[in-house]
């Protein structure tokens, strides 16, 4: 039985300190106060008034008692750990790290009976155990993780009472107190995009989100901007930059928070004050992203200045807009989908009559079985229904089908082309799944010679069966088949180095995604950082999820049940409603709505990219 399960009198103490807290009459709480649901979308809530509070050990607690009191106080809200520090002896509590890494466990850790020290030492031994299901790490990255806590905690007696003098540094969670704790924002960062950079007007300025979980409610805005200062996470770190050079920390003694304009105002120290304006000016459009994520109202305007006041820069929302994440994705204006002639057809955004598309790809002359249209829905890229050619065309009325751009050696329609996928740089992306000779391939323009793209921890006997990158170009969601058959959906970096005439990338660091998913079948962006994934646990039925880039759960609303999905379509626009390819046909999921079917006869939904 976990420890949430058996707090017993000390969890009436948390509970009745948190009341004590609520009766007192605050002057700041709302008379029409209200609980808020816990989120960990992205979106800013207001924060909730109630606060959790530790309770010191009492005398003549056991060393398991002890232990357990220390955990409880770990998930308080208070800010340096005070409470829980009352339980380790006074040296311990002066070297303890909180802040090295939370460890979340299923159920919650539980504190086994003490042992006393071999050979009459005169301290005691306590092992907490727990279900490991994700491990945060002390750059505030999430990553799931399998496996058993297991750690040591040893107590000695200190003025006559049991206190803990060596444990492991970081927190250990019940994964609902890490829900309440914990909130995910998005820092926010410049792609890395090589030598493609020149391929797309300000190539050097696209904003990459890169998850991070911080304490909801202690110095939230000092914290976001903490660790944006911090610097990107390690699995995305080779293919983003930040504009705040090495060192740069907000100047001592500033709490920060938004005025009552929205301005967010953050002094620098010496090393981040020693900058140019134009390096100042994209340092600020990284803050008012990243921290507009956290806050719960609008930031309006980030002034940066150095340790004295002095102003260094300060830019507007307004001047922010051809910086904002997400802009290489397009408007998404219409849905395509290959249509019941095998014609790529489209509905537009405001309509539930499809039309085919102008030109070729629309004229049914070649019958097709999957599309992808650029982000700026010029160009189209069909794979025919036996999967075996890939064509490129405009979507111009007098366009023409031409030579097949790609063509797959594979025997079967099954070991053939993937349906294709196109990048915010203009470039298409697409898998040959032939067993004879496996291949992920960028075709430059949509058009050019495919280049092979090496993916090193595709081991022999893995393939690629789909694939969706990112528009910013870094990151691509891989759905692969295992050696045993199985399917799994992992996330990898696009490194790109070289020249603009010897190009090189590679797809690197591969990291599971919706791990709980004994069998995925299908997966779509679905926000800067979110990704939509269709897919059965161990034993389960069918269900479409939700998941963040670094696999942790989006805390999304339910989505309706719908049944044998074998396509889904997202944009990373919010805003627009989710597309699946179902036993319905070709359904459409509305803003606070359930499926409506748009055709029984299309197949393969696609937005833009």
């Amino acid at each position: 039985m976990g420890l949430r399960g058996r707090r017993g009198r000390r969890a009436v103490a948390v509970q009745l300190t948190a009341l004590v807290v609520l009766l007192s009459g605050c002057a700041s709480m709302p008379d029409d106060g209200t609980v808020d649901h816990v989120d960990s979308s992205h979106r800013a809530e207001s924060d909730s008034q109630v606060r959790v509070f530790g309770v010191s050990p009492q005398k003549g607690e056991k060393p398991q008692q002890i232990v357990r009191g220390f955990l409880e106080a770990t998930t308080s809200d208070e800010a340096a750990f005070s409470t829980a520090k009352e339980y380790l002896t006074d040296s311990t509590a002066a070297h303890w790290d909180p802040f090295a890494s939370t460890s979340v466990v299923s159920g919650g850790p539980s504190p086994a009976n003490a042992r006393l020290d071999a050979g009459g030492g005169g301290g005691s031994n306590v092992q907490v155990t727990g279900t490991r299901v994700a491990e945060v790490d002390d750059s505030h990255a999430y990553s799931p993780k399998d496996g058993d806590y297991n750690e040591s905690f040893h107590l000695t007696k200190d003025g006559g009472e049991w206190r803990i003098d060596h444990l492991p540094d970081g927190l250990v969670l019940g994964e609902s107190d890490f829900q309440r704790i914990y909130r995910p924002i998005n820092n926010y960062y410049y792609a890395e995009l090589g030598p493609d950079a020149e391929a797309i007007t300000g190539g050097k300025d696209v904003l990459v989100a890169d998850p991070v979980f911080l304490r909801r409610r202690i110095d939230p805005v000092t914290a976001t901007v903490n660790a944006l200062l911090d610097g990107p996470t390690g699995w995305l770190d080779p293919v983003v930059d930040s504009s705040f050079p090495e060192g740069a920390r907000i100047a001592p003694g500033q709490r920060l928070s938004l005025d009552d304009s929205g301005a967010l105002n953050v002094r620098l120290n010496s090393q981040g004050a020693k900058v140019s304006q134009k390096r100042c000016v994209r340092m600020a459009f990284q803050m008012l992203y990243t921290v507009q994520d956290q806050a719960s109202a609008k930031v309006s305007k980030v002034v940066l200045a150095d340790a004295g006041g002095r102003t260094l820069c300060e830019r507007t929302r307004e001047d922010a807009e051809d910086y904002q994440p997400g802009r290489l994705n397009g408007r998404a204006s219409h849905q395509y989908f290959v249509d019941g002639d095998h014609r790529v057809s489209s509905f537009d955004e405001n309509s539930d009559d499809p039309k085919p598309v102008k030109g070729a790809l629309g004229q049914g002359e070649t019958e097709m079985g999957a599309v992808a249209v650029n982000r700026m829905e010029h160009e189209g890229a069909a794979v025919s229904r036996a999967r075996r050619s890939l064509y490129v065309t405009s979507l111009s009325e007098d366009s023409k089908l031409g030579d097949p751009v790609l063509t797959s050696k594979a025997k079967h329609e099954k070991e053939r082309l993937t349906a294709p996928s196109w990048d915010g740089l203009g470039d298409l992306w697409i898998a040959d799944r032939d067993p004879d000779d496996p291949r992920l391939l960028r075709i430059p323009g949509g058009k050019e010679t495919p280049e092979e793209v090496d993916v090193p921890q595709l081991a022999e006997g893995e393939r690629i069966e789909s694939l969706r990158i990112a528009s910013d170009g870094v990151r691509m969601a891989l759905h692969i088949r295992e050696k045993d058959g199985s399917r799994t959906l992992k996330l990898g970096r696009v490194q790109r180095t070289g020249t603009p005439q010897e190009p090189q990338l590679s797809v690197t660091s591969l990291r599971p995604l919706a791990p709980q998913f004994e069998d995925v079948s299908a997966v779509s962006w679905a926000g800067g950082s979110r990704l939509v994934v269709v897919g059965r646990e161990s034993g389960s039925v069918q269900q479409m999820q939700y998941f963040e880039t670094d696999g942790a759960s989006s805390n999304q609303p339910t989505l309706p049940g719908i049944n044998d999905v074998t396509g889904v379509a997202a944009s990373e626009d919010e805003s627009k409603p989710l597309l699946a390819d179902s036993e319905d046909g070709i359904v459409r999921l509305p803003p606070d709505a359930n499926w409506k079917t748009l055709t029984d006869s299309g197949t393969s939904p696609a937005y833009p990219g």
